[in-house]
């Protein structure tokens, strides 16, 4: 352009890349100007560029007056990632989606300038992981409907309860199987809107799961980004919140739960008693198809004649096998089993005659433990030699009259009759060790021996290659026999326990049950969501790593819910939900291959525990370290602290009930206290990250921990504090709302200037522009700032426009006048939530 009196006239244009500039030698490029019909060259423009840290004195002076008259310093704006981004690469890009990027620049304290970079992001884990528990549920639901089939024969009014039951659990299985087909329908965003929260078919689904990463470019250091994890409070928000949420339906539930069972006479099983039979069922659908597996694998090695994958394969049988024991070793069985017994037609007291053992476990077992319960001594066949080999015709025999009637219906119960089936697994465990010691022990002998003497005792006694598996196969066969025996005894005696909660609960408690599976979903979701990022961004740190495998992630959840009106039932539905993901571990897998779709995590397990598996690219996989390879179990411990800042917990504090608050704070300070210590412990200090701020992490726990403890009106404190100690331990940081929008936005955004100030150096005169140009986008789509307290005023000076609360010292002047505030305080709170 030539400017001649005001006059522009054009000379001439080129076209460059970004590409060509960032690849050039000497970061700047020289175009030649062509003329409009591109005839001729018309002169020449240098392109360079702006080296961050490196303007000239002038120039800064220049630009910060520019920037100083503009509102914002935002640089750009993009609505989408490339695949060339690091932030956003083919690893990111397989779970998280639509990327909004901004990009802004602010003067440091040295006068150099600083480039921040804020992405926010969408994850496919909003609508795979809620699928994926749902179809498990489903499941659990129908072996649970199975098990009570396979209970047998029952008293009428037994019986009549089981029916009840199982139809309870039907119409879950169809609520759940609707919910799935309509989630496999939808198409479009990869998060749900607040405003559909009330959608039953959304209920699965957190609230505004997204991811955002700061990063920052300074002058003369090495680039730092920060994660964080923003999700609506996990809540039934489609259920409501009238009747108060989880932590308050449970304690009633259990309180009217000893009612219930004397009105439809029942056993009243504790939460920990039902939790245990759980425990119980799970451990024997995993044992007892793996200690059957290696058995076979026993006799498969001993059939190859295989010394040392017989020894390997008899380690790993044994300590399956005393597992299976020890999950059995516990009055709850037994009593449970008489339970049963007594619910059978034609129940029979117990008499003073007790009914004889079974002849073959008489013969076997020596020793018989007492009914009382003691751990019975491990029989040990000493003499081999001795040891004869049933016949079929006698192994036949045994096996039929061991399985007639294997919890009798029509005669006495004999309550050392289980301990004796119980105590017959060790046992024939113990047979099996000593036969496989005796076999490798005439191994050694033949090796030791000369050949000509090896060849003679073979042509002698003629031994076939299978010798070793014929003589351990009936062994074998009799604890496989036993553990099946003792299984089934162990299962129907759970699952009836299981049914006669069941029962108490029918008013209610599949209810509660389901009100429980939808707020874990929200939680496990956002966790999910939250240990794959940061688990992506530790790839290449090793001391991340190995605090992952020795210990595990803290994962630290700040909440801004006030404690008043329906808020009060989503904190206690958060509260039961994250306290419930102490039930989660994750392992890393490799992937198939490098498919967006082989690199989706896959939730297993029961409601009692489950396994998220994190499948990374080979590539990505051989770098971790062999514990996490190997599929380690990772722990996460979920802390929640909760502060609330609106006007509505202004309400709360003066006149109504903040202990919700304080319970939470109190009891998840002791939980991070804990993983501190054990991090301590196990980890050393180097393998933490380095942060500029001099106080250390045990210094900030204590400060946490007095304010915690502290009376004080919305001490944000305690969120800044566990926020800062969560940074320093390599966690995962959460931030939650109603429907993470206006609070959430603010307390991240003022959390992102505090890092840069503290962090970074950002000059003073710009931390409260900076945290309105990271504001400005949120507060031009409608959203108030909430984040400080309504009386103290706001950081960013961006108050309400009105005002309904009014300063307290004013109305007491009169009684009359607090009255009237008051009544019409609430007849305007009332207006306003109708």
């Amino acid at each position: 352009m030539k400017i001649l009196s005001k006059q522009s006239t054009f000379l001439g244009s080129a076209t460059f890349s970004v590409a060509d500039l960032l690849k050039s030698r000497d970061q700047q490029i020289s175009l030649n100007l062509r003329s409009s019909d591109d005839l001729e060259a018309v002169g020449t423009v240098v392109v360079s560029r702006m080296k961050m840290g490196e303007i000239e004195d002038g120039e800064v002076d220049h630009m910060a007056t520019d920037i100083q008259a503009q509102k914002c310093a935002l640089v750009c704006e993009s609505l989408h990632g490339t695949t060339n981004d690091k932030d956003y690469g083919p690893l990111m890009s397989a779970l998280f989606k639509n990327p909004v990027c901004k990009v802004y620049r602010f003067q440091t304290l040295d006068s150099k300038w600083m480039l921040v970079r804020e992405q926010m992001a969408e994850s496919t884990l909003s609508f795979t992981i809620p699928k994926q528990l749902i179809t498990l549920h489903i499941q659990e639901d129908s072996r649970r409907i199975q098990e009570l089939k396979d209970l047998g024969e029952l008293s009428p009014h037994w019986d009549n309860l089981r029916r009840e039951v199982i139809s309870r659990y039907d119409q879950v299985i169809r609520s759940y199987q609707e919910t799935l087909e309509e989630l496999d329908k939808l198409t479009g965003p990869s998060f749900k809107p607040s405003c559909s929260k009330a959608q039953k078919y959304l209920e699965f689904i957190p609230i505004n799961l997204h991811t955002q990463r700061m990063r920052v470019t300074c002058p003369r250091k090495t680039d730092a980004f920060y994660d964080i994890i923003t999700v609506g409070a996990p809540a039934a928000h489609f259920q409501g919140f009238k009747s108060g949420g989880l932590q308050k339906l449970l304690s009633r539930y259990e309180s009217e739960k000893k009612s219930y069972s004397t009105a439809y006479q029942c056993i009243y099983y504790s939460p920990e008693q039902t939790a245990k039979a759980r425990e119980v069922l799970g451990s024997l659908s995993e044992l007892q198809p793996l200690i059957s597996s290696l058995a076979d694998r026993l006799l498969q090695a001993a059939q190859q004649r295989s010394v040392d994958a017989l020894r390997d394969t008899l380690k790993s049988l044994a300590e399956k096998t005393e597992q299976f024991v020890h999950a059995l070793k516990d009055e709850l069985v037994k009593s449970a089993l008489l339970a049963l017994h007594a619910a059978r037609p034609g129940y029979i007291s117990k008499t003073q005659t007790h009914t004889p053992p079974p002849l073959h476990l008489q013969t076997e077992m020596p020793q018989t433990p007492s009914h009382t319960g003691a751990e019975p001594d491990a029989a040990v066949c000493i003499n081999m030699d001795e040891v004869q080999t049933p016949n079929k015709e006698e192994q036949l025999a045994a096996v039929t009259l061991e399985r007639q009637d294997s919890i009798p219906h029509y005669k006495e119960y004999d309550e050392e009759e289980w301990d004796r089936v119980w105590a017959s697994v060790a046992k024939s465990l113990n047979c099996v060790i000593a036969l496989v010691d005796k076999l490798q022990e005439q191994d050694n002998n033949n090796q030791e021996s000369t050949p000509d003497q090896a060849l003679a005792d073979v042509i002698t006694s003629h031994n076939p290659t299978g010798e070793w598996r014929e003589q351990l196969s009936p062994l074998v066969a009799s604890l496989k026999e036993c553990v099946t025996e003792v299984g089934d005894r162990a299962q129907k005696s759970m699952t009836f326990i299981l049914l006669q909660e069941a029962v108490c609960s029918i008013p209610q408690g599949l209810f509660l049950q389901q009100r429980r599976d939808v707020v874990f979903s929200q939680a496990l979701s956002a966790l999910a969501c939250g240990f794959v990022m940061r688990l992506y961004a530790g790839l290449e740190d090793k001391g991340f790593l190995q605090q992952l495998h020795l210990v595990g992630l803290v994962a630290q959840f700040e909440s801004l819910l006030s404690t008043y009106s329906e808020e009060i039932g989503m904190l206690e539905d958060m509260e039961t939900g994250i306290s419930d993901l102490n039930r989660v571990t994750f392992r890393i897998t490799e992937a198939k291959s490098d498919d967006p779709a082989e690199l989706q995590p896959v939730v297993s397990g029961r409601r009692d525990y489950y396994t998220v598996e994190i499948p990374l690219p080979q590539q990505s996989f051989q770098i971790i370290p062999p514990e996490l390879q190997e599929g380690k179990p990772l722990q996460i411990f979920p802390v929640l602290f909760n502060v609330g800042i609106n006007e509505q917990q202004t309400i709360a504090e003066r006149f109504g009930d903040i202990s919700l608050q304080e319970r939470i704070n109190q009891r998840n300070f002791e939980i991070l206290d804990g993983y501190f210590k054990t991090l301590s412990d196990k980890v050393p200090s180097e393998c933490l990250p380095c942060f500029q701020t001099q106080m250390d992490v045990k210094e900030l726990l204590e400060t946490l921990g007095q304010n915690v403890v502290t009376k004080k009106r919305k001490n944000v404190e305690i969120l800044w504090l566990a926020g800062t100690i969560c940074r320093r331990l390599n966690g995962i940081r959460f931030t939650s709302c109603k429907s993470a929008k206006d609070r959430t936005s603010m307390s991240v955004t003022l959390e992102q200037c505090a890092l840069l100030r503290d962090e970074h150096q950002l000059s003073k005169d710009y931390f409260i522009r900076a945290l309105d140009c990271m504001r400005s986008s949120r507060l031009a789509q409608g959203e108030a700032a909430q984040w400080d307290d309504p009386e103290a005023g706001s950081v960013a000076n961006h108050k309400p426009a009105s005002r309904h609360f009014y300063p307290i010292a004013l109305l007491l002047v009169s009684s009359h006048l607090l009255v009237v505030w008051l009544i019409l305080s609430l007849v305007f709170l009332l207006a306003k939530y109708q």
